[in-house]
């Protein structure tokens, strides 16, 4: 008997047949023995349905409001979940984010993870209960709902198996695991066994929509051992966890695409200690994550700073850069029109030439590179959001990762 907790996304839960569907697999993994906890995400479309309601009221609504509007779409999957394992025989209980014990700081819309209880989880699997848990939500000191932001709904089911020390979290999704590329882009990808978390921490973070980063970080960090799999047939996925066989050969695991990048560079600049930092302070404190950063030698006491943000956060970094330059006496400009692309692999801790091929690669369609960034085991270029495509396809090929689909 395996405890055993289980994502269920949006597509997975879209309409009343396929939350039947979902249920119908929960009750027969139960009745193998097994204890189940589920976190749902809302039905495919309704979060977006939610946003578009609050932007016809108003352009910027509050972060507060939108929170507890955006919570309603889980807690109408929960109860709608609930409901179908009952009408099937199975005894089942719904919880919000807050009843399940996921307690987070204040910064709504993007709450981050301070302490995850299980609330009372683990006395109801004791009582024959499926446990359904609303994902993407939790609660602050003050009592207030807050959201996880996009993708919360992995935070969410691997933070609650971190909680209860499942013996694995399953992440049901509509894809059937991580591949090597995303296979609308990469006709050639190849579906990956098993992963590293380091690969794929990079991977999420560098595009790869497969997973949220943060879900992946969260699960290293306590050694929550997850699949990737599909919740519409019952084929292995990927697994996700520390250690990984590795083959000399592999330099490369993964191609990933990020077109939802916005390009920011703010011009005469003063050149001089602390710019950087009161500009960086301002969108961290706003909840803004920067990406690639490249800055020009300073010339003539002014410097040229470049750097990509998240489209989503666009709107808001242009606000809070305007109010800045104000005191710095500099330029701000954004650009959408940019694609990350990047290359993933532990191999290319002891590998050389990496970079040689990465480029070279490039060069053959004439892909020119605006900026660059390395780790140890990735190497990621913003190029135009029309070579996007092409630059994808044509790493994969050079990194020997294509393969027979």
């Amino acid at each position: 008997m395996a405890l055993i907790v289980q994502k269920y996304g949006g597509t997975s839960v879209g309409d009343v047949e396929r939350i039947k569907n979902v249920a119908r697999r929960i009750k027969g993994m139960v009745d193998e023995g097994n204890r189940i906890v589920v976190v749902v995400s809302a039905r495919s479309g309704v979060t977006n349905d939610l946003i578009a309601r609050a932007k016809a009221i108003t352009p910027n609504p509050d972060e507060r409001e939108m929170d507890r509007l955006l919570a309603c779409g889980e807690q109408e999957t929960i109860a709608l979940m609930a409901m179908a394992l009952e009408s099937m025989g199975q005894k089942a209980v719904s919880r919000t984010g807050a009843q399940a014990g996921l307690f987070t700081d204040s910064l709504h819309t993007k709450a981050r993870i301070v302490k995850i209880t299980g609330g009372d989880i683990l006395e109801k699997l004791d009582e024959g209960y499926v446990v359904i848990v609303a994902g993407f939500q939790g609660v602050n000191e003050l009592g207030e709902v807050t959201t996880l932001g996009r993708g919360g709904s992995d935070l969410s089911a691997i933070a609650i198996a971190a909680s209860i020390n499942a013996d694995i979290c399953q992440i049901y999704t509509d894809v059937d695991g991580v591949y090597t590329a995303d296979p609308r882009i990469v006709k050639k990808a190849r579906k990956i066994p098993v992963i590293s978390y380091d690969e794929l921490f990079e991977m999420a973070s560098s595009g790869s929509k497969v997973m949220q980063a943060r879900s992946v970080e969260f699960a290293r960090k306590y050694g929550v051992v997850f699949e990737v799999r599909s919740s519409f047939n019952n084929e292995p996925g990927t697994i996700v966890k520390l250690e990984v066989p590795s083959l000399e050969s592999l330099v490369v695991s993964g191609v990933a695409v990020d077109k939802n990048q916005t390009k920011v560079t703010l011009s005469e600049l003063p050149d001089q200690p602390g710019v950087a930092a009161e500009i960086f302070e301002s969108l961290g404190k706003a909840g803004i994550m920067v990406d690639m950063i490249v800055q020009n030698i300073g010339r003539g006491g002014k410097a040229n700073l470049t750097f990509t943000v998240a489209k989503d956060d666009a709107s808001k970094a242009e606000q809070i850069l305007n109010e800045v330059s104000g005191k710095l006496g500099c330029k701000v400009s954004l650009t959408g029109d940019i694609a990350k692309v990047s290359v993933v692999g532990i191999g290319m801790r002891s590998h050389s030439g990496v970079a040689g091929t990465f480029f070279k690669a490039l060069a053959k369609e004439n892909i020119n590179v605006q900026m660059i960034t390395t780790s140890e085991i990735k190497i990621a270029v913003a190029i135009d959001l029309a070579d996007a495509d092409v630059a994808a396809n044509l790493l994969h090929e050079a990194f020997g990762l294509d393969g027979d689909k």
